[in-house]
């Protein structure tokens, strides 16, 4: 029997929410195409057996003392290699900032057909179609993979990880890399942000824009955020003015984001940044210029100052959670 490979990716020795998604993801199209699900992680994870609940039917663990901190070629090494002894009948990444910088070099070596930032995909003959969005998100397309080895990045929270029960057999693999061919090397990582939530990972995110008229302007931004549980965003003449720090961008040069709620607070709707957040669930715009491009996007639009609107929101959401 085939399988899907997917690559997974973890955080402080604990899977990340996009790898669930992915094995989610991964386990409808194995049902369609009567295969099982693979997870692959570079190293070892505290939680490898939890993947089973989502679909993986096995998780394989790398190992090698060159899998201990990121690298392109050393990565690329690795999961060359497993694609190679796996013949898998796809393999799955995540359209994260590691995702982007990796899917490439590895379809390279084994001469897969890849497709990237995935929203969507069906199965129709045994082929792949699936559905991305292209010019800044202006347009969805659907693109079909036939004659090759399907490679694909899914973007974050575009799919829902759901628990199908089940459990996973766990394999520890070493894996042989060339260090000669690994040029470059992380050598420190610093985290910045404290403890907020990235806007990647986060299932509500409220944004704000430069109708806030300053950096002490997002104190609105924040209550809110904090009475919802979500993470902080922001658009891109923001972050160039250092009202806020380029974590926090959304838009086709920061960060592109799938939440379930998007709400975008006096942010005109500039197609930069309608590339980073249209594929949301559900988008709320408060804007007070009735003809912002935003509202042309938006599930629902409030017209109005938002000093006025969000203070008001996030006293009616406090009383909610007391009640």
């Amino acid at each position: 029997m085939s399988t899907i490979l997917v690559f997974c990716e973890t955080k402080g020795g604990k899977f990340k929410a996009v790898s669930r998604e992915a094995v989610s993801a991964a386990k409808k199209m194995a049902q369609a195409l009567n295969a099982t699900v693979t997870a692959v992680n570079f190293g070892s994870a505290a939680d490898a057996a939890s993947l089973g609940a989502f679909g993986a039917s096995k998780v394989i663990q790398l190992t090698n003392p060159e899998l201990a901190i990121y690298s392109t070629e050393g990565y690329a090494q690795a999961a060359s290699e497993i694609i190679k002894a796996e013949k898998p009948a796809a393999v799955l990444f995540s359209a994260t900032a590691r995702g982007k910088d990796l899917t490439p070099r590895v379809a390279a070596r084994v001469g897969a057909a890849m497709l990237s930032d995935c929203i969507d995909y069906k199965i129709e003959n045994g082929e792949f179609r699936v559905l991305r969005p292209i010019y800044a998100g202006k347009v969805l397309l659907w693109a079909k993979i036939s004659g090759a080895l399907p490679l694909l990045t899914l973007r974050p929270k575009a799919f829902i990880a759901t628990e199908v029960g089940g459990t996973a057999e766990l394999e520890s693999r070493t894996v042989s890399l060339d260090p000669s061919k690994i040029r470059a090397r992380v050598v420190e990582e610093k985290a910045s942000g404290g403890a907020a939530l990235d806007v990647t990972e986060a299932d509500i995110v409220v944004s704000g824009g430069r109708g806030l008229k300053g950096p002490e302007g997002f104190g609105i931004i924040e209550d809110l955020a904090k009475s919802l549980g979500a993470a902080v965003g922001a658009s891109r003449a923001v972050v160039d003015a250092g009202w806020r720090p380029h974590g926090e961008q959304v838009g086709q040069t920061g960060k592109v984001v799938s939440p379930t709620l998007y709400i975008a607070v006096a942010i005109s709707g500039a197609v930069q940044h309608l590339a980073g957040m249209t594929t949301s669930r559900t988008i709320v715009a408060i804007n007070k210029d009735a003809d912002a491009p935003i509202f042309k996007v938006a599930t629902y639009g409030i017209v109005g100052d938002a000093f006025e609107i969000v203070p008001k929101l996030t006293e009616e959401l406090k009383k909610v959670k007391e009640q």
